[in-house]
């Protein structure tokens, strides 16, 4: 089974970004809570090739802001 590595580091707010392993690859364009609050992902990178199990990614994301209904 392979773990994901993932740095979050946030833009447009003042957050400290976190490290979470994972099971799961994130993707672009899903919602992900740290902590109290839920960011949008805007993009996804893979760091260094993987070393057996584990996948070292990069994520950077933005404050969620999801669509208003009129």
């Amino acid at each position: 089974m392979a773990i994901y590595k993932v740095s979050y580091v946030i833009v447009g707010r003042d957050h400290p970004g976190t490290i979470l392993n994972q099971e799961k690859m994130p993707r672009k364009g899903e919602a992900v809570q740290l902590g109290n609050a839920l960011f949008e992902i805007l993009e996804v990178l893979e760091l260094v090739p993987p070393r057996g199990e584990f996948h070292y990614i990069h994520v950077t994301c933005h404050p969620y802001d999801p669509p208003r209904k009129l």
